[in-house]
Order: C-alpha cells, then sequence, then structure tokens
C-alpha cells in the first residue's frame, strides 16, 4: 500500500516538474494553479520523507533522490497511461470496418504502438491503416478513402469533416552541432550557412513558408529537400540550417549528436497535429481514438522532447479538445 500523501496526482505533478523545471509551466501543463502544484510537491515530499526537487536552484533540478524516484514513478505512470489507451478503446469491438490514415511523423514509435491497440480491441473489423503525408492523408479523408486522418491541420479546412484537436507542435531551428549562428543571423541571411527546405509541395513547407512571410522574412532556395530524414542528416552533416518540428526533430533521433535545436523567434509559428473523421464516424469512435493518441503523443513524444529541450514547456503542448486555433 501507499504511503498516505503518495497520490496519483502528486506523482503527475511530480513528472511535470522534473520535465519543465518551473512551477508557472507545471501549472500551465497540469491545470493546476501554481500555489496547487506547490501544495502538490509538499504533500508528496513530506509522504515521501526526502527532498525530491531542489528548490533553491533555477530552473529547479532533481534531486538524487528525485532522480531515483522519477525513473521508477515514471516507469509506473507510462504503464497506467499505457493500460487507460488500451482500456479506451475497447468499444471498437462492434466495427465492421475501419480505414486509417497517419502523418508519416509517428512512424517510427507512435505509429505501431497505436496499431497494435486498435487491432487487439477489433475482433472481426476489416482493418487498415497507411502511413503518408498530410497532404495525401487530407485527400483521402476528403475523397472517403479513409474514414479517419491524423495529420496535420490543412491549410484550408476539409469540408464535412470533423476535427479532434491532438496538440501543438512549434516550428523551431535545427542547425549543425558546435559553435553556431543565432536564430537572428540565420534568419538574416547572414550566416555561411545555407537553409535547407522542406521540398515545395509538402505542407509544412506551405506552412513555414507562410510563417516567414508573414514577418517578412526572405530565404534561398537552392536546395529543397523531399524527405524528412535526408534533411536532418544533410544539417547533422553540416551542409545547412532548416525548420523543422519537435516532432520532426524527434523523430531524427539517430542524428541528434549532428544536431542543436534552438526556438524560432516567431511565437505563432506552428502546426497542429489533430485526428480528422469523416461526418459519417463522429461519436465515440473518433473520439476514442483521439483520446489514446493524445495520451501516447504525451508519453512518447512530448514530455521525452522536453526533457531534451525544456525550453519547449511553454509552446509544445497537448491541444484541449475544444481548441481549434
Amino acid at each position: 500500500m501507499l504511503k498516505k500523501g503518495v497520490t496519483l496526482r502528486g506523482i503527475e505533478v511530480f513528472e511535470a516538474l522534473a520535465q519543465t523545471g518551473s512551477v508557472a509551466r507545471t501549472a500551465q501543463a497540469t491545470g493546476l494553479s501554481q500555489p496547487a502544484v506547490s501544495q502538490q510537491m509538499r504533500n508528496l515530499e513530506a509522504a515521501i520523507g526526502a527532498e525530491l526537487i531542489d528548490h533553491s536552484r533555477r530552473p529547479m533540478r532533481l534531486t538524487p533522490a528525485g532522480q531515483l524516484f522519477l525513473r521508477r514513478a515514471g516507469a509506473a505512470l507510462s504503464e497506467l497511461r499505457q493500460a487507460q489507451s488500451e482500456v479506451t478503446v475497447m468499444d471498437l469491438a462492434h466495427l465492421e470496418e475501419l480505414s486509417l490514415g497517419i502523418i508519416d511523423d509517428f512512424d517510427d514509435d507512435l505509429t505501431p504502438r497505436l496499431a497494435t491497440i486498435l487491432a487487439d480491441s477489433m475482433t472481426g473489423c476489416r482493418f487498415r491503416m497507411i502511413t503518408a503525408g498530410s497532404n495525401e492523408l487530407a485527400h483521402g479523408i476528403a475523397t472517403q478513402d479513409l474514414h479517419m486522418a491524423i495529420s496535420a491541420r490543412p491549410t484550408e479546412a476539409l469540408a464535412g469533416v470533423v476535427e479532434y484537436p491532438l496538440a501543438r507542435d512549434p516550428l523551431i531551428i535545427v542547425a549543425p552541432a558546435g559553435p553556431a549562428d543565432n536564430a537572428s543571423a540565420l534568419l538574416a541571411g547572414i550566416s555561411p550557412l545555407p537553409f535547407l527546405h522542406y521540398a515545395a509541395d509538402q505542407l509544412i513547407a506551405r506552412q513555414i513558408a507562410g510563417h516567414l512571410a508573414t514577418a517578412d522574412i526572405k530565404l534561398s532556395s537552392r536546395f529543397e529537400i523531399g524527405s524528412h530524414l535526408a534533411l536532418m542528416a544533410m544539417v547533422a552533416r553540416g551542409i545547412g540550417w532548416t525548420i523543422t518540428t519537435p516532432l520532426g526533430f524527434m523523430r531524427a533521433a539517430r542524428f541528434h549528436d549532428g544536431m542543436q535545436a534552438m526556438p524560432l523567434p516567431l511565437p505563432d509559428a506552428a502546426r497542429h497535429i489533430s485526428l480528422f473523421a469523416g461526418a459519417d464516424w463522429s461519436g465515440p469512435v473518433p473520439r476514442d481514438i483521439a483520446t489514446t493518441m493524445r495520451n501516447l503523443m504525451q508519453d512518447h513524444m512530448i514530455a521525452p522532447a522536453i526533457s531534451a529541450l525544456p525550453w519547449l514547456a511553454d509552446s509544445f503542448h497537448l491541444m484541449e479538445t475544444s481548441d481549434n486555433d
């Protein structure tokens, strides 16, 4: 039995504080007030009988006891969230057919996890899953070739489609590791490193171009790369720098030793990841799949990214289901 005062909410607050290093950011991430965050931590530390956070440092850092507790508690929370995801979609057993498209950003980790959860829940269902870019997925929803799609929100709204917001994925700068020009120099075009563009027909390329144009920033187009991993490899090799998102950066883990990420100083520059469902599929099924995906994204994408890049805490996060901007 857990000691009195050790609560699931307290452990979640501790995990968030360990990632953000800030009571204010933890309050934003958990939906609690700052005094409530502090109270949760006092209760947890009193119950454990040890200081878990060094409150004298900014950003706050874990004590050795906190590091040990986080390893165990974090693993337990991950298992609980995974169990919640699996139970959430158990009512999909009645489906006869489901065709789902998923953005290729999730190929390495989230797509296999979601596929196994759904397959376990849909006995007797004809299940088709594809991975593709956002433009192709939007076309599949528009032509009703797909029942649902998890992708970046397109520039133009999809008619007759219900949107379930998942996450805000901000645009960031990724440059070669080592001494580098700051973001201002890169955006001003005065760095010797060229800008590496995504292929112009990709949705992310158009979204990046739109934000740069709004800020009156013009960058040369010597390089235009259609493969995300090829783009990341070129950055890691020192060929140039690029603008991507935390999802894109985390997907390129094999190249992290050769890259560094920094904020893009355009506060509203982000793409939004959502689940889109045809009007005939409104109701509990897309909502439950969206809930499962939100849990997976938080555990396997957002939390690790914020742990590696703490400055993402304010901008890379799940969206409330009512968020549509």
